[in-house]
C-alpha cells in the first residue's frame, strides 16, 4: 500500500510518501511546497494545487493521510490553514484517492509514542523508521509521520 502523507501549511505544506509491504516501510520521496510569502492566497492555492496533484499523479498513491487542524494563532490563521487544508483534500479527493484524517496527537503517538512530542523528536524518530541518511525538513518530516501514522493504524472510514 503507498500512502501520500501531508501536513498542510499555509506558508509551507510538507508531503511525503511511503510503501507499506507487511510491517516493512519504505520511504519513496518527501518534500514542501514554500509558496512566496507575499503571494495572495488565491496564488497560493493555485501553486499548492498544481504542485500536490503533479506529486500524487506521479506516485499514485491508495490513501492519502492528512493532518487536522488544532491551533491557530489567531482567526486569520486558523482560516487560512482550514483554506488549504480543503484544497489539499480536494487535490486528493478530485483523483479518486481515499482520504483520511489524523490528529497531531495521533500523529505524535503513533511515531515518537508521546502525543505532545517535540517537532526536532518527529523528524529523528522519522528519520530512523523510515532509515533515511538524514533528518527531512520539519514539515516533510510532520508529513512523513502523517504517512506512518496511516501504515500503523490505517482508519477504515475516510472524510
Amino acid at each position: 500500500m503507498r500512502i501520500f502523507g501531508i501536513d498542510p501549511g499555509s506558508h509551507v505544506t510538507g508531503y511525503g510518501v511511503i510503501e507499506k509491504e507487511g510491517s516493512y516501510l519504505r520511504h519513496i520521496l518527501h518534500g514542501e511546497v514554500k509558496p512566496q510569502k507575499s503571494s495572495p492566497l488565491s496564488v497560493v492555492l493555485i501553486s499548492l494545487y498544481q504542485e500536490l496533484s503533479k506529486v500524487i499523479k506521479e506516485t499514485t498513491p491508495d490513501a492519502i493521510a492528512v493532518e487536522n487542524i488544532f491551533y491557530g494563532k489567531n482567526v486569520s490563521s486558523l482560516i487560512k490553514q482550514a483554506q488549504v487544508r480543503g484544497l489539499v483534500i480536494f487535490s486528493g479527493a478530485n483523483l479518486g484517492i481515499p482520504i483520511f484524517e489524523y490528529s497531531p496527537l495521533e500523529v505524535k503517538q503513533a511515531v515518537v509514542g508521546y502525543g505532545r512530542a517535540e517537532k526536532r523528536q518527529v523528524q529523528i524518530m522519522v528519520k530512523a523508521i523510515l532509515k533515511l541518511s538524514a533528518l527531512p525538513p520539519a514539515d516533510a518530516a510532520d508529513a512523513l509521520a502523517v504517512a506512518v501514522c496511516h501504515a500503523n493504524f490505517q482508519k477504515e472510514q475516510p472524510i
